[in-house]
């Protein structure tokens, strides 16, 4: 069986209390239990993993390469700022699709660059919890 590794960056773990006019009010509790059914429905497993530290992400992906098939991955504001998270995503060559639950484009002219996208399998943002749903998608098909 094929296995993705799911990861939420920080302040992930608060989903439905942070910025909800932003971000929604689906919790990530919820986005993952969404996840865990979609991937049993299509023949895959997945673990989910979330972490406030760049250092525990990057670890994280290093880590894939030997345990995994493919990653999800919402950097979430480390996007547009970490050059280790995005070097990590380029070593293990995985296929690795970067989602958002917001527009990043649609929203401040910081948030417009991402450091993961370029190396990045695809990205997909601006539909809200779905963005991972149709990211763990991609994915099914790629693998």
């Amino acid at each position: 069986m094929k296995k993705i590794l799911v990861i939420h960056g920080p302040n992930l773990n608060l989903l439905g209390e942070r910025e909800p006019e932003v971000y929604g009010r689906v919790s990530m509790k919820t986005i993952d239990a969404a996840l865990k059914k979609m991937a049993k429905a299509n023949g895959v497993a997945v673990e989910i993993f979330q972490s406030n530290h760049e250092g525990e992400i990057v670890s994280k992906i290093g880590e894939a390469k030997r345990k995994f098939d493919a990653i999800l991955i919402n950097p979430a504001a480390y996007t547009h700022t970490s050059v280790a998270i995005r070097d990590a995503v380029a070593a293990v060559k995985l296929p690795t699709v970067e989602v958002h639950l917001s527009n990043i484009y649609a929203r401040e002219a910081f948030r417009h660059e991402s450091l993961v996208a370029p190396v990045a399998t695809g990205q997909i943002s601006g539909f809200g919890a779905a963005s991972y749903e149709l990211g763990l998608l991609a994915l099914v098909k790629l693998l």
